[in-house]
């Protein structure tokens, strides 16, 4: 990755490891492995897993989990395609154990990590991300529910010793995300003192540290008894999320989505570098224009902002503004990208087409995807390059210039 997008990278949005809990005893589960037991046909666990690898905000995922189930769940991340699972590592003594050793086997890169337990296969991406943006704002956060019922607390034999004002009463469930070093030195301290946690932000809140709640999600149950196994396939049944993952199928709109087109053309001139996809061509022509006239990156930002009803690139960067004088495209292009943040899209794939006579652009096309993927801050995956001629018909043709067509999907993040 060049070095200029590294940083854009590093400031737009921070790395974040999701550190999943799945070492578990199941002990209220009648002697079965509750991360395994099939849920509509796909285990619990793979579910859970599922969610955070469609996550926008999920750079990495490492598993906690029991030694006697490090392969099996290896296995399991191989079958449902979760390619973001960086490791499967043997978890602890105790669940503020097994989260510490998932913790620093994360990324050194990680800035935010997110627990999440492994019994909450009904999570969506969509509560993921945003309280992974809340956490990223104050350091540390988790969604919870008002609590509905009644609480008391009772002494010995149930008598009552009082009850509690339910309006500042929160349940509290997963992912809950932190600030690395804040969460690695909470964990440790736990350890360390023996304290007896049952989550990630009680161990926070003992250094003093405050944690900010945003909404959760009443689907986002945690599978802890069989009752609970019949009661998330009631709800998928319910919202006809039957045989597929809810994070996939849940409550995701068609009108959430847009489409853009983009198409950008540049002449073939002499004494000009050729740049394509951030890529430097050798080549005995280059194309020409204001910036480093790159075909296909302007093809795939005039994508964007249709999508985004931003304009075009010509509106955003006019070619008589002299700071945009032989700029890199990336650059514009990882402005574009910050743009379409604020008004509150993602994007979710591109496709782009380079038309040329010349030169054989095949070797670079892997690059062309990596860089326009680190300008947007999305993964290389989501980004697909194509090129082809025009049999020697018209300019491009006859090699007088070159021109791109991108397609861009994006999501509008409620």
């Amino acid at each position: 990755m060049l070095p200029f997008l590294k940083k854009i990278r590093e400031s737009r949005k921070p790395f974040c490891s999701a550190l999943v809990a799945a070492a578990g005893s199941s002990s209220r589960m009648g002697g079965v492995n509750k991360l395994l037991e099939p849920l509509d046909g796909i285990p619990v666990l793979a579910r859970t897993l599922m969610a955070l690898q469609a996550s926008q905000r999920v750079d990495e995922i490492v598993v906690a989990t029991r030694e006697e189930d490090l392969v099996e769940i290896s296995r399991l991340c191989r079958t449902y395609g979760i390619t973001k699972c960086a490791k499967v590592v043997r978890g602890g003594e105790s669940r503020a154990h097994s989260v510490l050793l998932a913790a620093l086997e994360a990324s050194p890169q990680a800035s935010l990590l997110a627990v999440q337990d492994g019994a909450r296969p009904l999570s969506t991406p969509e509560l993921i991300d945003r309280v992974i943006t809340a956490a990223g704002r104050c350091g540390a956060a988790a969604p919870a529910l008002p609590v509905k019922d009644t609480v008391k607390t009772v002494r010995d034999g149930g008598a009552v010793e009082r009850t509690l004002e339910r309006d500042s009463l929160r349940a509290v469930q997963t992912p809950q995300v932190f600030e690395a070093d804040l969460l690695k030195a909470a964990l440790q301290a736990a350890v360390d003192n023996g304290a007896m946690i049952t989550d990630d932000c009680s161990a926070v809140e003992l250094l003093g540290k405050v944690v900010f709640l945003v909404d959760g999600d009443e689907s986002n149950i945690k599978i802890t008894t069989p009752e609970d196994l019949s009661v998330a396939e009631g709800f998928l049944h319910r919202h006809g999320l039957c045989g597929g993952h809810f994070a996939e199928k849940g409550a995701k709109s068609m009108t959430n989505l847009r489409i853009g087109h983009g198409y950008d053309v540049h002449r073939l001139v002499d004494e000009r570098k050729l740049v394509l996809g951030g890529v430097e061509i050798p080549w005995e022509k280059g194309l020409l224009g204001h910036s480093d006239a790159d075909v296909l990156v302007h093809a795939v930002m005039d994508a964007l902002t249709g999508a985004s009803r931003l304009g075009d690139i010509g509106k955003l960067f006019p070619d008589t503004d002299p700071a945009y004088a032989g700029i890199s495209s990336l650059k514009l292009l990882a402005e574009v990208g910050r743009l379409l943040e604020e008004k509150g899209f993602v994007v979710v794939n591109i496709d782009a087409t380079l038309l040329a006579q010349a030169p054989k652009v095949g070797p670079y096309k892997q690059q062309m995807a990596e860089n326009m993927a680190a300008a947007l801050n999305i993964r290389p995956e989501q980004v697909n390059v194509k090129a082809t001629t025009e049999e020697g018909l018209g300019f491009t043709g006859d090699g007088s210039g070159m021109a791109a067509h991108a397609v861009a999907l994006l999501e509008i993040m409620e």
